[in-house]
């Protein structure tokens, strides 16, 4: 098995920021935002390990694995896991076809 460095893009960690932080504004807690985040770490991990068991996207070499209502957009190399978009589902999908395609 491969260890691939796990690389986020600036565009996707910003996703991931101003999702967490929406979530702590509206709950007026931290604890959803928290839970979310060891969710996206397991996850992380999973793809890491077994980076072909989920769907591919019509964009070349993209991935996308459902975290229930959020999606992780991924790319593999053969020494990294690039996550390119992290999505809240409940968005407008044209938003996220912008995204890719930029």
């Amino acid at each position: 098995m491969v260890k691939r460095a796990v690389v986020w893009t600036l565009t996707a960690s910003k996703q991931r920021r101003e999702i967490l932080k929406f979530w702590v504004e509206k709950n007026g807690s931290t604890s959803y935002s928290e839970r979310l985040i060891v969710l996206i770490r397991v996850r992380v991990n999973i793809i890491s390990k077994n980076p072909y068991s989920f769907r591919k996207t019509n964009f070349k070499d993209v991935c996308i694995s459902s975290l229930g209502h959020f999606s992780l957009l991924y790319r593999i190399t053969d020494k990294e896991l690039i996550i390119v978009g992290f999505w809240d589902n409940r968005q407008d999908s044209k938003k996220m076809l912008e995204l890719l395609k930029s």
